[in-house]
């Protein structure tokens, strides 16, 4: 059952969290629904974490969980306290990207883990190494103009000046 819900979780953070890529940034609607990005976010590791059929005890899933749960709380913490004053919209806009990133790699590599026979660490090793590459290419190319959208008048996002206005979300 908690690896049905934890399934469940997971198909429900990546159609939401690929609804928040792709649409507007900062309004109401980006803020609702980021929220239940982070609740399916934290559900779907809270069930990882329980779940040991595949493992006898910690196995790789439950260590990316781990980091998962940290990589989301360290997007969502700067954009709903609005700290640290001059970068959160950065600290939450790349975070919450590799959030997201980090939960397609480990579907993938869940995938592939229960549809090959390949061994363990390279059923996760390969999926994961390729989907960040790809993933950290793509943030690196595309935050920084969502960025820049967001703050206009605003050319170095990734230190120095301030932002000439906030933008929630």
């Amino acid at each position: 059952m908690i690896g049905i819900l934890h399934v469940v979780f997971a198909i429900a953070a990546l159609v939401v969290g690929a609804t928040v890529f792709f649409r507007r940034k900062g309004d109401t609607r980006h803020r609702i629904l980021g929220y239940f990005y982070a609740a399916f976010l934290i559900a779907m590791n809270v069930t990882a974490l329980s779940v040991y059929e595949d493992s006898a005890g910690v196995g790789p899933f439950h260590i990316l969980a781990v980091v998962s749960v940290t990589t989301l709380i360290c997007g969502f913490v700067p954009a709903f306290l609005r700290r640290p004053a001059p970068s959160w919209l950065q600290l939450h806009a790349y975070f919450m990207s590799w959030s997201y990133v980090g939960l397609v790699a480990a579907g993938l590599a869940q995938i592939a883990t229960m549809s090959t026979s390949l061994p363990t660490w390279f059923a996760v090793g390969l999926p994961s190494i390729l989907i960040v590459l790809i993933g950290g290419a793509l943030i690196h190319t595309r935050v920084p103009k969502i960025l820049a959208a967001l703050v206009p008048g605003r050319r170095n996002l990734g230190g120095g000046s301030q932002p000439t206005h906030s933008a929630r979300g």
